[in-house]
């Protein structure tokens, strides 16, 4: 699935296409791509219309179009046109006479004749949804429970290591925790252990204060360099709205690298499963931690 710089990228665009445009009209061109949007297909295009987009936010892996304020909008003054992207959506920019694509779900126009927003999603496990702003930070419904991520402005990264130490699980395990630090995934969660030459079964509650954030900042060091590649981009699926894919996979350290040498020591890169999915990293940089061992706490 995306991650953070993938999601961002996406988000950029969309902040150079979309914004201050307003939604004419809304065709869904299939059900499930609303299936979250409980009110249904009718429902969703028709509380589109009329409305005008003010922003394009993320937090996160989370995605969303901030929409100005109508009688149906909640209580705090607005709704927002959530997207999930799940595992091959897409949000593409398109002029009108451009072919549809084969899996296109659902089209916006806009009512300055200008380019289209298309959702378009190979395997439907994605789609739009339409919810309320909520709380300070002005946060779709479902989203109000993420934490901030390590390349937002207002992270607290001292908080975020006390609430990786507090989980008591492996470190990986911690990073991909949405709820302690957003945005990190299968991927970056390799790359920035690899980069901060730690294992992802590390037990969290023997990290200490250093570790952490010695990994978090790697963490945001690695998306930060994704992001001006364009992301990480395996397949057609990835890609910015104008449809480019990006190029960061040809500087992965440890995700995907099994068998090849370490770019840092030359030793093999091991792969091992790890959630129904797979860990990378190096057996010499990232040694596993050894049963029953213990680390002195840093300050």
């Amino acid at each position: 699935m995306p991650e953070l710089p993938e999601v961002e990228v996406v988000r950029r665009g969309l902040a150079d296409h979309v914004l201050r445009r307003t939604i004419a009209s809304v065709d869904v061109a299939h059900p499930r791509a609303v299936r979250r949007h409980v009110a249904g297909g009718p429902d969703f295009a028709a509380r589109l219309a009329g409305r005008t987009v003010t922003a394009a936010r993320r937090r996160g892996k989370y995605l969303w179009l901030d929409l100005d304020g109508d009688e149906g909008a909640g209580e705090q003054g607005g709704d927002a046109l959530l997207a999930h992207l799940g595992m091959s959506g897409q949000m593409l920019v398109a002029d009108e006479s451009r072919p549809d694509e084969k899996h296109l779900r659902i089209r916006l126009r806009f009512d300055d004749d200008g380019p289209e927003l298309r959702f378009v999603d190979q395997r439907t496990f994605g789609g739009l949804s339409l919810h309320p702003v909520v709380g300070p930070d002005r946060l779709p419904e479902p989203v109000a429970h993420i934490a901030r991520d390590p390349m937002d402005p207002a992270f607290d990264l001292d908080a975020a290591v006390a609430g990786i130490r507090r989980r008591r699980t492996g470190l990986k395990r911690a990073l991909l925790d949405q709820t302690v630090v957003s945005g990190i995934g299968n991927i970056y969660a390799d790359e920035a252990l690899w980069r901060a030459r730690l294992h992802g079964e590390r037990p969290t509650e023997k990290l200490t204060r250093a570790q952490g954030r010695t990994v978090l900042a790697a963490a945001a060091e690695v998306m930060d360099a994704a992001l001006a590649a364009g992301g990480t981009s395996f397949d057609a699926l990835y890609v910015n709205v104008n449809g480019a894919s990006g190029y960061f996979d040809r500087s992965l350290d440890a995700y995907g690298q099994a068998d090849r040498p370490c770019r840092r020591c030359g030793t093999p890169i091991r792969r091992e499963s790890f959630m129904n999915r797979s860990s990378f990293s190096c057996p010499r940089c990232q040694p596993r931690p050894r049963s029953g061992a213990t680390a002195i706490r840093g300050a």
